[in-house]
């Protein structure tokens, strides 16, 4: 976690007193896929720290929603395009309800944030600038456009356009960009150029007005304070918004810019693009808290420093994600940055995973039938050391989360039921002599055997009978489960029900 504690020092360093804002946000323009946790849940990271050092923090999370709808995102219907200009918060919402499109795609993040056990404050841009809450900001940026105009193109390195618009200006429900003329701040009104180039005048207190992005990120970082501001590796380029962000606050609002915390996307395991919710490509949030338990989620973040590149595997990747967090869990002797990574992966949340490794649980779930009660005498029955009786109820709520792991992401070849009858018809003699003799070798397996006993008793027989590998396990398979593959055979064979498994090989049922 040195990364983090880096942080840390450098905040106190620079703001030895009072409250520390740190601040996320997004423009709820679309789903809100899992790159968005990289933000969320480094910015949480930080205030925790800051609070296991005695400092006042508070997450604060900017919702874009006065920002002008660009793009017709995948999933939302195509007649959306009507609304393109239109404040995201002045939308009606693609699932006909009447809340804002704003709401409709801010409901599910905000959802999943809570899963998290993250503790955010909200703060609405549509409900600022139609206050007066950015109209000190408004003018101090105006009133100093010589200087802003200076401090963009010295430090983006590019001349801006001579009908560069420093504004957007809300014309009959659109946002349109506008050549600012000049402002009046007693009025509290300000004049520009409309489409036809002919002075328009209109208020900007109730937010028909907005600052452009440029503008506006550092006018926000002024009024509310912001101390540490965690964004995207796009935003932390040469010359690119976070420096003429810095450079404004110093120039413009005489201030010291928030400390950048720059971060690296999230890829979908074997994509080179970063996820994008406008193109479809993305895992959404709320579909990552419902199958990663939040413990994990954290930890697939945390585990890591803020500017390494990550990978999501959802198939392939989950159970050896979720076992390097139970095995960092059962350390008997952990560092103090193991510590720290535990206390922020579980801060705020009722644990959920226990000591049974994910692809056992898995399989004796489905051995189970899916049935909790049974997959937990199943689990106790063979692995007895993983002090099942103290941890009944960690095993079943991680049990929820593999039901929506083996729905929604698990490849097919971990997945199966026993199969509720099987044709004895399509099995030739040898296969069928094949098992008949398993079956009477686990007739006289002793009461505790275990997949080891198991596995030699099959591979004993596969020696007497002089069978292949595949000879040995096809029919196997296909009389449990109906597939051709299927979980380790001696373990498998080690957690079905000793009466039902024998009758099966021998065909009786």
């Amino acid at each position: 976690m040195q990364w983090l504690n880096e942080v840390v020092k450098e905040v106190i360093d620079r703001f030895p007193e009072g409250e520390v804002i740190v601040e996320s946000g997004i423009s709820p323009s679309g789903g809100y896929h899992m790159g968005y946790l990289r933000e969320i849940i480094t910015c949480d990271a930080i205030k925790l720290a800051l609070e296991q050092k005695d400092r006042s923090a508070r997450h604060v999370h900017f919702v874009d929603d006065l920002d002008g709808f660009r793009k017709v995102p995948a999933g939302v219907p195509a007649d959306y395009e009507q609304y393109l200009g239109k404040p995201l918060c002045d939308m009606p919402a693609p699932d006909g309800s009447d809340r804002s499109y704003a709401d409709y795609a801010l409901q599910d993040f905000l959802d999943s944030v809570a899963k998290l056990g993250i503790e955010i404050d909200v703060i609405r841009s549509h409900e600022k600038y139609r206050s007066d809450f950015f109209v000190t900001a408004i003018e101090k940026t105006l009133e100093n456009l010589p200087e802003v105009r200076k401090v963009l193109e010295e430090v983006s390195g590019r001349k801006l356009e001579k009908d560069w618009a420093p504004i957007q200006v809300n014309e009959d429900g659109y946002l349109k960009n506008r050549r600012f003329v000049s402002i009046n701040t007693a009025a509290k009104e300000l004049t520009y150029l409309g489409a036809d180039d002919t002075e328009q005048t209109t208020s900007y207190k109730q937010g028909k007005v907005k600052l452009n992005w440029r503008l506006d990120w550092p006018a926000r970082w002024w009024l509310l304070g912001v101390r540490v501001e965690p964004s995207g590796r796009d935003h932390s380029t040469k010359g690119g918004s976070y420096d003429t962000g810095a450079a404004l606050m110093e120039k413009v609002f005489k201030a010291s810019p928030p400390i950048p915390v720059p971060y690296n996307f999230v890829n979908r395991a074997g994509d080179t693009k970063k996820m994008s919710a406008s193109k479809g490509n993305g895992i959404l949030m709320s579909e990552v808290v419902s199958v990663l338990p939040p413990e994990v989620a954290r930890y697939f973040i945390l585990r890591s420093s803020p500017d390494k590149l990550l990978f999501f595997d959802p198939v392939h990747g989950v159970a050896q994600l979720i076992d390097e967090f139970a095995e960092l869990l059962n350390k008997t002797s952990k560092t103090p940055d193991e510590e720290q990574l535990i206390f922020l992966c579980r801060h705020n949340l009722e644990p959920v995973i226990s000591r049974v490794p994910f692809s056992h649980l898995a399989a004796s779930y489905q051995a189970a039938l899916k049935d909790p009660d049974k997959t937990i005498d199943i689990i106790k029955r063979t692995d007895p050391d993983y002090e099942i009786d103290q941890n009944i109820q960690i095993i079943k709520d991680e049990l929820k989360f593999i039901e929506q792991w083996l729905d929604k992401w698990a490849p097919e070849d971990v997945k199966f039921e026993l199969a509720d009858k099987v044709d004895a018809s399509k099995f030739s003699d040898e296969e069928k002599a094949y098992l008949a003799k398993l079956a009477d070798e686990i007739v006289n397996a002793p009461a505790d055997a275990d997949g080891e006993w198991f596995h030699k008793a099959v591979y004993a027989i596969k020696e007497s009978m002089d069978l292949k590998p595949e000879q040995v396990f096809k029919p196997l398979y296909r009389a449990l489960i109906d597939k051709d593959s299927g979980p380790r055979a001696g373990w498998f064979l080690s957690i079905l029900p000793r009466d039902w498994l024998i009758k099966r090989l021998r065909f009786e049922q």
